[in-house]
């Protein structure tokens, strides 16, 4: 069952409001793994009251490429299979490698370069 745009857009909206209230609460997450469909419909994620729900914190290295489309197809399954699949990996780990005092005298005047010829590098 395809989702027409507006159900995607839906789903995509509620799906995103998950993953940002998972990785910024510690709370939500134990609600999401104690009571999901309690903690799913907190964040627009409204599925049937007989829906199995499986939701999937580690992430297989061979389906992290697919992501949103991947869980867009993954949840127009459920639909018709009344199995819903959720993935909603840990928190991801950002890079927080300081800047040298050139990289943020760069950034302050306004130089920014990707690497790649463009009119900065004249």
């Amino acid at each position: 069952m395809a989702l027409g745009p507006q159900a995607r857009a839906e789903f995509v909206n509620a799906y995103t409001r998950v993953l940002v209230t998972a990785w910024s609460s510690e709370d939500y997450v134990r609600k999401l793994e104690s009571t999901p469909r309690e903690a799913l419909a907190e964040s627009g994620l409204v599925l049937p009251a007989d829906a199995e729900i499986v939701l999937v914190r580690t992430i297989p290295e061979g389906t992290r490429d697919g992501g949103l489309d991947l869980q867009v197809e993954l949840y127009e399954q459920g639909l018709a299979t009344n199995r819903f699949e959720l993935h909603i990996p840990e928190t991801p780990r950002i890079e927080t490698t300081e800047l040298s005092d050139g990289d943020l005298d760069g950034v302050a005047a306004g130089i920014i370069c990707c690497c790649c010829p463009c009119s900065c590098s004249t």
